[in-house]
């Protein structure tokens, strides 16, 4: 008997998954269990008790997680020492709630939660591991024009003439 054909994007999964590289994937894993309220899905540990891949899923989203591989190229920010140029999204209700919980869990805020010209409460932080996070709440529904406009009302005279 044939065996049945892979599902192409395995079930859970959308097209896009993330996976970050963390000098400490399994302290990761924590960080975003207390911060986002991820839940651990899988857990492949590697050799030498390094973490080979994880996946957390955060909302209805999946998260994958792996320790460094520098023979491989993979390496964390905190060792590149520069902040990640990435910043992963997340869609919460409460914008504010959601950054003071990742804040209590050991984030740092690098924008605070702002009523924003998209119609968003947003806010951006840096987890304990350099990667970038930001985190929104949709409050209005606004037309591609009606965010033109709110972010030039906002930033006329602050970005020049952009000529």
């Amino acid at each position: 008997m044939a065996k049945p054909a892979a599902n192409p994007i395995p079930e859970g999964l959308h097209s896009l998954t993330p996976l970050l590289v963390c000098k400490g994937a399994a302290e990761a894993i924590q960080f975003y269990e207390k911060a986002f309220g991820a839940v651990e899905i899988s857990r492949l540990p590697g050799p030498g008790g390094m973490l080979l891949h994880a996946r957390v899923r955060i909302g209805n989203s999946m998260l994958d997680l792996t320790d460094e591989v520098p023979q491989m190229g993979a390496l964390s920010p905190k060792t590149l020492g520069t902040p990640s140029p990435v910043t992963i999204h997340l869609s919460v209700a409460d914008a504010a709630a959601a950054v003071d919980r990742a804040v209590a869990a050991g984030a740092t805020v690098k924008m605070p939660v702002t009523d924003m010209f998209w119609g968003a409460l947003y806010g951006m932080l840096e987890d304990p591991f350099g990667h970038a996070w930001s985190v929104g709440t949709q409050l209005r529904d606004l037309s591609p024009q009606e965010i033109q406009a709110a972010m030039q009302a906002q930033f006329d005279g602050q970005m020049g003439s952009g000529a």
